[in-house]
């Protein structure tokens, strides 16, 4: 609820400051995504979602009457449970959503400059990948924990229309959006 609430509408606020319409939703407004509890035979994962569906529409009438959308990761089951469902899969499955309206472009923002070849030293940023890369960087464990899902979701992206996934620090915006900054993330 912290995430649907506060950071929710902190962001919302910051980014009505810069000029920017903005409306902050949850997957579970509108009905914009719907989830189930994720099942699994030996681990109980409590209540996590794993998406099914993304209400693009929905998303384009927020879009096309000049609202952005900010959408915290709680999404809800159709029995209406709210659930916890991973950020990052959130944003790839949007993106791929609204890749079929739109030319759409997926940037990770987080608290590091892109991926990085080792995780305490912010100058070690690759800045181009592709899937060889990543496998081999995963083999030698200079990928590991909270990287692979976000780059995993990245290819995921590019793989159902995304045209271009960045991963870069949330301060940088700018310049991740003029490919100047972070890790691109590629098919080639």
């Amino acid at each position: 609820m912290v995430y649907a609430g506060h950071i929710n509408k902190n962001i919302v606020a910051q980014l009505q400051a810069l000029g920017c319409d903005a409306i902050g939703l949850s997957g579970a407004d509108a009905n914009i995504i719907q989830s189930h509890k994720r099942v699994h035979p030996s681990i109980d994962y409590g209540f996590v979602g794993d998406i099914d569906e993304v209400n693009a529409e929905r998303l384009m009438q927020f879009i096309n009457s000049g609202l952005t959308p900010v959408i915290a990761p709680i999404t809800n089951s159709p029995k209406g449970q709210l659930l916890n469902t991973n950020a990052d899969t959130i944003a790839q499955e949007i993106a791929k959503a609204m890749s079929l309206y739109y030319n759409v472009q997926l940037i990770y923002s987080f608290e590091k400059s892109g991926v990085l070849l080792d995780s305490n030293d912010d100058t070690t940023v690759v800045h181009s990948m592709n899937r060889s890369y990543y496998s081999a960087l995963k083999e030698e464990k200079k990928i590991f924990a909270g990287m692979i899902p976000k780059i995993d979701n990245a290819f995921a992206a590019l793989d159902s229309g995304v045209k271009k996934v960045i991963i870069g620090k949330a301060e940088e915006l700018t310049n991740l959006i003029n490919n100047s900054a972070g890790t691109k993330i590629t098919n080639e």
